[in-house]
This record gives structure tokens, sequence and C-alpha cells, in this order.
């Protein structure tokens, strides 16, 4: 790949971003600037849309959404969400928790969802949820959340359920450190996310993919 190809695919990108942010709609905006200045750094706009996309293609009916104050996340899922589904987000912080109910209830009247929405590290809260009972789990947010997804997924997943992992290229905290693409990058974050990729990779249980979408995602389907 040489230089034309790499800033034929920067523009790409940058493209994918503006078609999907003139296509937000303005709750889904407001939502967004809200929860950003609360302090929660919230999904690129076409990281949204494609959850939304995932959701409702795989027609699921139980999300778990491991975040943390992740609301664009929550629009963006149950949108997906088929009719009368049950939306689970757990969030380590309360005030998370708190934006995630206030958005559930805006969206009165526009699903028929049913939201349960827990205030817990998912590391003690997941023990507590049927196996083999969900058809889709999406992780943001902090480190802690993406290594108890990954030990939980095998058994709350049904068969040919997915889990999506967002920020697999880890741009949306230094972007300038060159996320997973810099070998010589070995913040926590960076390292976690290889090695969860190395997982994958590795498994006979799920088949993945990564994806350049927003700041990356890591796809993976249980066979």
């Amino acid at each position: 790949m040489n230089k034309t190809s790499y800033t034929n695919h920067a523009k790409a990108w940058e493209y994918a971003e503006a078609c999907a942010l003139n296509a937000e709609s303005e709750f889904l905006a407001s939502s967004r600037a809200l929860a950003s200045e609360a302090g929660f750094a919230q999904s690129c706009v076409a990281q949204g849309a494609f959850l939304k996309v995932v959701a409702r293609a795989s027609r699921a009916q139980s999300i778990i959404l491991v975040g943390t104050g992740s609301v664009v996340e929550t629009i963006r899922l149950i949108e997906g969400l088929g009719a009368g589904g049950q939306f689970t987000a757990v969030d380590s912080s309360a005030q998370g928790v708190d934006l995630i109910r206030q958005t559930f209830r805006s969206l009165s009247g526009h699903t028929t969802a049913r939201l349960r929405a827990v205030n817990a590290p998912a590391k003690a809260y997941f023990p507590r949820l049927n196996p083999r009972d969900y058809d889709l789990i999406v992780v943001a947010g902090e480190n802690d959340n993406y290594r108890d997804a990954l030990a939980e997924a095998p058994r709350l997943l049904r068969e040919r359920g997915q889990i999506l992992f967002t920020d697999a290229m880890c741009f949306a905290q230094n972007e300038e450190d060159g996320g997973i693409m810099n070998p010589a990058n070995r913040s926590e974050r960076v390292t976690m996310i290889r090695q969860i990729l190395d997982d994958y990779q590795e498994s006979n249980d799920f088949d993945a993919c990564l994806l350049p979408v927003g700041t990356g995602i890591l796809l993976a389907a249980k066979r």
C-alpha cells in the first residue's frame, strides 16, 4: 500500500463519518452532546450507525451493553432491537446508569423494548445472568468492561450470538500514540485489545473480524 492508498483510506473514513453525521437525528445529536458534557466519551457517528445495523440484521431480541455512560450506543442498539426485546445496560458508573435511564425515558412512545439498567461492575453482575440467553453483547468504556465481557461471552451468548468490542483500534483516548498499529505502543488498553484479538483468532468457538469502522470494531460470532 503506497502513500496515495493511505490518503484515500483516510478520506474514506472521513466520508463515512460525514455520511452518518448527516443522517443523525436531532435527538441523537443532543444526547451525544449531553453525555459528552458529563464527561463520558461517546461512540463515533459511523460506529453508532453500525451498531444499529448489526442489531437489526441479526434480529436480536436480547442485548447486553457493557459500557461507561454509553448513551449513543444505547440509543443505536435500542433502535435496532426487535419489538418487545430486552435491553440490559451494565455500567459501573452511577452517573452513567442515570444518563441511560434518562435517555430511555426520552424514547418512551418510540420503542417497545424493556430496559434493565444496572449500576455494577460486569464481573459482579454477569454471573447472575442466565446462560445462552443473549443474542448480542456490545462492549465499550473502561478496560475492565472488555476483560469481563471476554470471560463471560461464551457462557451468555446463544448459538450464533455475537460480541462486539468498540474502539478496537484504541483511538478513542490517545489517537496520537498510533493505537494497536504502533508496535511501540504498550499501554494497558492496547496490550489488552491485542490479547483479545489473539484470543479470538485462535478460538475454535468464535469467528472474528476486525473492522475499520469509527475507532475500530472487533466483531466475533459464536459458532
